[in-house]
């Protein structure tokens, strides 16, 4: 341990700093708006592939110029909005397989049900969730409403019109304003109050084996590949809320892949069974995809943009060179 002494930098500073450790900046001044507007720390990731291995001063290899750092940060940008877009799809489908299983078998407030959760799975923690998320419902309502009230020049028609419509911005607010029993919301409109990690965490703690195959089958994916699927993508979706690095990321867990001779699956992939690297968190998608949105273009838009940038080292990806070539990516 030692204090730490690294003093903050002005941008121009940072610029000359860049150009001593080696890299080449042919335009100062558009490098200092690219840095005014994406920080120094959050680029700081994006220069480690054009440094010089260990080395101490972070020196920069031999011919680097800046509009390599920039464009491997556009890149990434690009990349998390096409991986968002199509996890926002299968976040959407998850959410109606689990409904429209759940709700005709067990009921509108099946959730409510403790049999129907193991042992392990915090049922509490989901109702006191739902509890909490109605409450504030109610209390946002109850705010706007004094807002409302207090309007000096609105007639009480055009109060009464306008207390209506703010009832009715979210179904949490309309369910408690006008149901009593049960207290809590039906399992449709619970599903939509819970994040990607919650859902995930609500489908794993089913029960039944039967439920979760079900479920399971509504978008062609074996049970166990969907809970390992959904933890997947929950960690995936994080790192692109906070628009942080994706394109060569380690996961740090190992995404359960298809044993099935009739489910195609990258060759790339069944060569690699331990790639926890983006590469297969595009498959995923893409055959999820396949599932939930039959007519998409979502893998020629990820074509697309990974031909738009071919300066990008696609095996840092867990992606070989020719990845498009593998039939697993000519599926229609």
């Amino acid at each position: 341990m030692r204090p730490f002494n690294k003093p903050a930098i002005t941008v121009a500073q940072q610029i000359a700093l860049l150009k001593a450790r080696g890299l080449s900046i042919h335009d100062e001044a558009r490098a200092a708006l690219f840095l005014e507007a994406v920080s120094f720390f959050r680029l700081t990731p994006y220069m480690r592939p054009f440094q010089v291995a260990d080395n101490p001063d972070h020196a920069f290899l031999p011919g680097t110029g800046f509009r390599r750092l920039s464009q491997l940060y556009d890149f990434d940008r690009r990349l998390r909005l096409l991986v968002m877009d199509a996890i926002e799809r299968v976040e959407v489908a998850a959410r109606a397989a689990i409904s429209n299983h759940m709700g005709p078998f067990y009921g509108a407030h099946w959730y409510q049900q403790r049999d129907l959760f193991k042992n392990g799975y915090d049922h509490a923690r989901l109702l006191s969730a739902i509890e909490s998320a109605q409450q504030k419902a109610l209390q946002d309502y109850q705010r706007e409403v004094n807002r409302i009230d207090r309007l000096a020049h609105a007639s009480e028609a055009r109060k009464a019109a306008l207390r209506q419509r703010r009832a009715q911005e979210s179904y949490a607010r309309h369910y408690a304003l006008n149901y009593n029993t049960p207290a809590l919301m039906p399992g449709w409109a619970m599903l939509e109050e819970l994040s990607l990690g919650e859902l995930s965490h609500l489908y794993r703690g089913l029960a039944k084996d039967s439920d979760r195959k079900a479920i399971g089958q509504r978008l062609s994916v074996p049970a166990p590949l969907l809970d390992s699927w959904l933890h997947t993508l929950t960690v995936v979706r994080n790192i692109c809320a906070h628009h942080a690095r994706l394109w060569n990321r380690e996961l740090g867990i190992k995404p359960e892949q298809p044993k099935q001779a009739n489910v195609i699956w990258p060759g790339y992939l069944h060569q690699n069974s331990q790639h926890t690297r983006i590469a297969v968190v595009l498959a995923i998608l893409h055959h999820l995809m396949q599932q939930v949105s039959p007519h998409t273009h979502w893998h020629q838009r990820l074509a697309d943009v990974l031909n738009e940038y071919p300066d990008i080292a696609k095996p840092a990806m867990g992606l070989p060179d020719n990845w498009q070539a593998d039939a697993f990516w000519q599926t229609d």
